[in-house]
């Protein structure tokens, strides 16, 4: 019986590989239990970052891994989410019905401008696609910096939350820490981020996820066989778009603050790409293996690079190669050597199986 279950919730795609299992099982386990296995609040952000980033690569992954679509306007849905929760909650007196308005608008221009863009973008292909999408966002991104009276420009807008989810709202003391406000918004942002991840496995491992893997590998074949490979690529483009958009409305919450930088800059689409091949493309276990192993790098790189050239400072050569200030070549060598060692991805290798890589197809 709870083996059916088990099954039924992760729609029948299970790891299928002991070390993939386990390494899964200590990522799920460590974001529930983070607020009482840490302390401070660094380790609690780190946290919410990749549950967060775990929803958004999955749902750049739907597109590139399983489509076959190269699109850099994920980060522009993944921005309208967060506006709408930021503008939702700004004003005198934040509500929760002025923040489902504001998702709820958030979410319909992200599907009118999905809908737009596959209707008049999917039907190129290759570069110009994703040349199409790239000056999209890049003029979404422009005007949200330029309308400063309505999205706070540059700066962004720094916005209150009810006093339920306010640090000094506190519910009582577990494991030997106080239960406030900020843990409830964790766990909001861990248990919504857990349910839109489940449903984005639903879809791939459902008949309409088999037919856009089956448009990622020979799009013709698709359409010989009676399918609508343009509606197909469209529905999923919609999908991905939503999917982006709960994932910016979470990180907004989080973070009670939105800007461009934080939600519409090149460098997040930048970082949703390399945790897809790191992660693997194709599955998406590899969201959630990728973003844990990047965001906590991202993190915690400079200041283990910090500690060992401390440890390293009778050393010249070591002491300078370690030096905080490069902790991007670093950051960078390592993606190097993911990609030799793991062409397949982080999850491809473990399984034991050469994944199909998605072709620059859109």
């Amino acid at each position: 019986m709870q083996s059916s279950v088990i099954h039924s919730l992760f729609s029948g795609d299970l790891p299928r590989s002991r070390p993939l299992g386990i390494l899964l099982a200590l990522v799920v386990l460590g974001l529930a239990l983070a607020p009482f296995i840490t302390s401070g609040a660094r380790p609690l952000n780190t946290a919410a970052t990749i549950c967060i980033y775990i929803v958004l690569v999955a749902s750049y992954d739907l597109l590139l891994g399983y489509t076959g679509i190269v699109s850099f306007a994920h980060t522009m849905f993944f921005g309208i989410g967060a506006y709408g929760v930021g503008l939702g909650f700004a004003g005198m007196t934040p509500t929760w019905s002025g923040m489902a308005v504001g998702l709820a608008a958030a979410l319909l221009l992200t599907l009118v401008l999905a809908l737009v863009i596959g209707l008049f973008a999917l039907r190129v292909r290759a570069i110009f696609y994703a040349m199409i999408t790239l000056a999209v966002a890049s003029s979404f991104a422009v005007l949200a910096s330029q309308l400063s009276d309505f999205t706070g420009g540059e700066d962004g807008i720094t916005f209150d939350v009810p006093d339920l989810l306010s640090p000094a709202n506190e519910f009582g003391e577990f494991m030997g820490r106080i239960v406030d406000g900020k843990v409830l918004t964790y766990y909001i942002v861990f248990f919504g981020a857990a349910l839109i991840f489940l449903a984005l496995l639903r879809v791939v491992n459902s008949p309409f996820g088999r037919v856009l893997q089956a448009i990622r590998e020979n799009e013709f074949r698709a359409e010989a066989l009676g399918y609508r490979t343009v509606l197909y690529r469209i529905a999923a483009n919609c999908i991905g778009a939503l999917a982006a958009a709960l994932a910016g409305a979470l990180m907004a919450l989080w973070l009670r603050y939105v800007g461009p930088k934080t939600t519409l800059g090149f460098e997040v689409m930048t970082d949703i790409l390399l945790i897809v091949v790191i992660g693997g493309m194709g599955t998406m276990y590899g969201a959630v293996i990728g973003a844990a192993l990047f965001i906590l790098a991202n993190n915690y790189l400079k200041t283990l690079m910090a500690q060992a050239a401390g440890a390293l400072s009778g050393v010249p050569l070591l002491e300078a190669a370690l030096h905080p200030d490069r902790w991007l070549l670093w950051l960078g060598i390592l993606f190097i050597l993911a990609i030799y060692f793991f062409p397949s991805g982080i999850v491809g290798k473990l399984r034991g199986k050469t994944w199909s890589r998605a072709r620059p197809e859109a």
